[in-house]
């Protein structure tokens, strides 16, 4: 197993499954696997960690404009309804310069608070 892998958490993105009902759609992110969903909101002007994960992958869907996303030194500002894919290891973070704004957070593996290495944080919560 490599450096950036764990057994519970896939090295790539699942497929996601568009389902068209009469009534409307529905977008499957995971089905039947070890996953944890939050919905993360950033206060206006506010930024999570710079940080990376051992044990989890994350699939992030951005449900409000204006959020900028850092991911492996790359950074941009995510649209509506934007999927991203960050693999165990990859390095992110999220930051609301305008407004503030939410995103759908589906994490799979193993979802430890613990499993966070903070690489630098304007909270000062770096180890």
């Amino acid at each position: 197993m490599s450096e950036n892998s764990h057994p519970l958490a896939p090295a790539e993105q699942p497929e996601v499954i568009h389902l068209t009902r009469p009534w409307g759609q529905m977008f499957q992110y995971a089905l039947n696997t070890q996953t944890s969903v939050k919905i993360v909101e950033v206060q206006a002007g506010a930024e999570l960690s710079r940080q990376y994960h051992h044990q989890r992958a994350e699939l992030w869907v951005m449900l409000d404009p204006g959020l900028v996303v850092e991911l492996d030194g790359r950074t941009w500002e995510a649209k509506v309804g934007e999927e991203i894919w960050i693999p165990v290891g990859a390095v992110h973070r999220l930051t609301a310069p305008g407004n503030g704004g939410r995103l759908l957070e589906v994490a799979f593996g193993h979802f430890d608070e613990a499993d966070i290495v903070r690489l630098s944080d304007r909270y000062g919560r770096t180890a």
